[in-house]
């Protein structure tokens, strides 16, 4: 099979699975994105503890605590737990966070704050803006699979626009130390692509106006590109191509959603605003 043929067949079932986890019900795309957010946690952290290869106590640790405000807030918007209970789980939260400096101490490791700084920028950097996707999701006491799917169109139309007006017209390098194929010509050509296609979104997904849908299209181009750059610059960091192999063809979980992780929090600013 030819590596082109495995990336279409990969991509063909990477978006049929993410859309009818999107659109079928509430309880399927938490769990859809539950499962993506444990997916990018356990690669980032993988990443990240490279000198610890046979001790996972550390990346187990780092999925818990990035996934605890994910799923805390999917029970809450689920009625399974109720406002007024807020408070046990947010102090076991802040438990599993202290856990890991109690871990550290007798671990007695020889960089200790830089282990717990790496669990809490899985935090950080994965954790929270999945959480955030779910108040996207499920604002209002509603359900907005439009808006999430329409999210990730728009990362994936910059994505493609970005490429072919790059291998068309690009000259001059964005980032040539962290991402030399990306190009200034490119970037343009996606955020005016994801512009046209945000437009065009609105005419069927109503939910907001046209003016934000506009708005998060830009939002998209602009902070997809740059959560492209941080995760390439976290690859170079660490000598790595891939994230991970999960998606033949494509590399890891977060080589797909590097870019979709880093506009949830922008774009819901947007959609806030407007």
């Amino acid at each position: 099979m030819s590596g082109l043929t495995q990336r279409i067949i990969t991509a063909v079932f990477f978006v049929a699975i993410m859309v009818a986890g999107i659109f079928t019900s509430p309880l399927t795309l938490v769990l859809l994105f539950g499962v993506v957010t444990a997916i990018c946690l356990w690669e980032f952290l993988t990443i990240v503890f490279v000198e610890f290869p046979k001790n996972n106590l550390r990346r187990l640790a780092g999925v818990e605590i990035g996934l605890l405000p994910y799923i805390f807030y999917a029970l809450y918007h689920l009625d399974i737990l109720h406002w007024e209970q807020v408070l046990l789980p947010f102090t076991i939260f802040v438990c599993c966070l202290f856990l890991v400096f109690i871990y550290e101490l007798f671990a007695l490791s020889k960089t200790p704050y830089q282990n717990i700084g790496k669990i809490m920028s899985a935090l950080v950097y994965i954790g929270l803006p999945f959480t955030l996707l779910l108040y996207i999701a499920l604002f209002d006491d509603g359900f907005h699979p439009n808006i999430i799917f329409g999210m990730l169109w728009l990362t994936w139309t910059n994505d493609t626009c970005a490429y072919f007006t790059g291998s068309w017209f690009g000259k001059n390098k964005l980032f040539p130390q962290i991402s030399p194929k990306k190009t200034w010509e490119g970037s343009i050509g996606g955020v005016i692509g994801t512009m046209i296609m945000g437009f065009v979104l609105s005419q069927f997904f109503t939910e907001l106006t046209a003016t934000t849908w506009i708005a998060i299209a830009a939002t998209v181009a602009i902070f997809g590109s740059i959560g492209d750059l941080i995760e390439s610059m976290l690859k170079r960091s660490y000598g790595i191509k891939d994230s991970g192999t999960l998606l033949p063809g494509h590399g890891g979980f977060l080589d797909r959603f590097d870019a979709f992780i880093f506009l949830i929090p922008f774009v819901l600013l947007v959609i806030l605003l407007f």
